[in-house]
């Protein structure tokens, strides 16, 4: 962790109550100050502010950066796994459900994304959810490999679209400055196709999230010949 001095609480706001340490309340409070900071500046030190305790104690529980967001990630996915209720679906619908669901809890925070990639679940709470995806699919008829690699291929272009919506757009309502369509188009004036472009990579996130997850599931389906 970085080793600037330790920020004060805000003014004017009063240190939530908490209860004693774990890692699940360390990450919780992280995950309260992630959309104010951002995941650049969250260090440990501003958590411990957060929480009304000394840095040190943070550090029974996380040994560096990394260990936090592993822990980050694995909150993000109990709460988006509680507050999205599995429900019998056939393999396109549970691809459908999962990501759709995936994203909106990665645009619940401010990069969420980036929390999320190359991170590691410490707990096995994701395993219940992984089962019922692997077994939608291997009862529509894919082999166990095939099962995976649909899954993490959707996954994957889901957690990838994500990290660029929030590279425009890092929380809704919040725009990256130099991502105005109209003036983008004029400096590739030269360029018209690149020009025209601009909207469909930049505007309409959800149309456009929702066409390439149509299109990676009519991939799946065509590459390994299940309809």
């Amino acid at each position: 962790m970085t080793s600037e001095p330790a920020p004060q609480p805000r003014a004017g706001r009063t240190p939530p109550r908490v209860p004693p340490l774990s890692r699940t309340t360390v990450a919780e409070a992280a995950l309260r100050l992630l959309n104010e900071t951002g995941l650049e500046k969250l260090t440990l030190r501003a958590i411990a502010a957060e929480l009304d305790v000394k840095a040190p104690a943070l550090y029974w529980h996380f040994k560096n950066k990394q260990e936090l967001i592993d822990e980050m990630a694995t909150e993000m996915y109990r709460r988006m796994t509680r507050d999205e209720p599995s429900r019998p679906a056939d393999w396109r619908e549970t691809l459908l459900d999962a990501n759709r669901a995936l994203r909106r809890a990665l645009l619940s925070y401010r990069d969420g994304a980036r929390v999320f990639s190359g991170s590691r679940f410490t707990g096995a709470e994701h395993a219940e959810q992984q089962e019922a995806h692997l077994r939608a699919l291997l009862e529509a008829g894919f082999e166990l490999p095939q099962a995976v690699r649909a899954l993490t291929t959707a996954f994957l272009y889901t957690l990838g679209f994500v990290t660029e919506e929030q590279g425009v757009q890092p929380v809704p309502g919040e725009r990256r400055e130099g991502y105005d369509v109209s003036e983008r188009s004029q400096r590739l004036a030269d360029y018209p196709a690149a020009a025209a472009a601009g909207a469909h990579l930049f505007e309409d996130y959800d149309a456009h999230f929702e066409e390439g997850l149509q299109l990676i599931l009519a991939g799946v389906a065509a590459r390994y010949g299940i309809g």
